[in-house]
């Protein structure tokens, strides 16, 4: 028998990102040799071993990177499922609209686009209600995954569109963003070298799934804190260029001669079926 429970598939993906079954039993609020228990007869079911077990810890085999992979992808599915079904039925809470769409959006990104976006939706008939949700760098792909949003605006090159439906919306160039009062500041352009290596001006590393980029800048949780830091002097950021609506008077911002383009996309998961997204998606397209 091939098809496999959505219990065994937490328990080998515990297991797999722990690569320690004492870590993952406690992850999953169980005891270990139940867990130790389970793999194995997942093993035996398959036909294939999974893991890699000797003295010194446990590794996952080439089978076992398969099944982490579709595991994931398969837990998303099914957790996304739950959630749409839940937000179709207006079972998100007090107040749950049955004819609601979730919108995912890069943080202070494409503002003067996401309003005309929804200024336009608005005035469709029959129009649903948009709930907007900020995300940090690069969180809308896991977002559509696992159903916390049903479509998203993602910015090519640093989102992955893959298996989501997209249309394109947007090509514009990038800036960095710096204090007013910086000597670079009075530039005219700058380039990815210039700002990478300015001494008195580390670059943000912003933090995601609690890990960040490696270098001297500060973590940056979110744009506010961002914006606060530019201000202060303490760092410097680079955006795309509609990221100038949302610039304190503190800040400046300088184009990047040499920095790609930016490529704005409406994305929705490939399966949906959605009247409401259909409409967005239609709306979206005519700006």
């Amino acid at each position: 028998m091939d098809a496999l429970e959505t219990r065994e598939l937490r328990y080998f993906t515990a297991v797999a990102e722990e690569l320690h079954f004492g870590r993952a039993a406690e992850r999953l609020g169980m005891a270990q040799p139940p867990l130790s228990r389970a793999i194995q007869q997942l093993e035996r079911r398959l036909g294939v071993s999974l893991l890699e077990r000797d003295r010194r810890g446990i590794s996952l085999t080439g089978a076992g990177e398969v099944l982490l992979d579709e595991g994931r992808a398969a837990l998303d599915a099914a957790t996304a499922a739950a959630r749409r079904t839940r937000r179709a039925g207006g079972a998100d809470g007090p107040g749950g609209s049955r004819n609601r769409l979730v919108l995912a959006v890069k943080a202070a990104a494409s503002h003067e686009l996401l309003q005309k976006l929804l200024d336009a939706y608005a005035a469709e008939p029959d129009a649903a209600e948009i709930e907007v949700l900020p995300s940090g760098t690069c969180e809308q792909e896991e977002m559509l995954r696992d159903g916390r949003a049903d479509v998203a605006l993602m910015h090519a090159p640093f989102n992955s569109l893959a298996g989501f439906d997209s249309e394109e919306l947007l090509t514009e160039g990038q800036i960095a963003i710096l204090p007013a009062d910086h000597p670079l500041a009075a530039r005219t352009t700058l380039s990815l070298a210039d700002v990478s290596d300015i001494p008195d001006l580390p670059l943000a590393r912003w933090s995601r799934h609690g890990t960040s980029a490696p270098g001297p800048g500060p973590e940056i949780h979110d744009q506010t804190q961002l914006a606060q830091l530019i201000a202060l002097g303490r760092t410097v950021a680079v955006f795309p260029e509609s990221a100038r609506a949302w610039l304190w008077a503190e800040h400046a911002a300088v184009p990047l001669a040499d920095a790609p383009p930016v490529v704005t996309h409406i994305a929705w998961p490939a399966h949906s079926r959605s009247l409401a997204l259909a409409g967005l998606i239609r709306t979206a397209t005519r700006l």
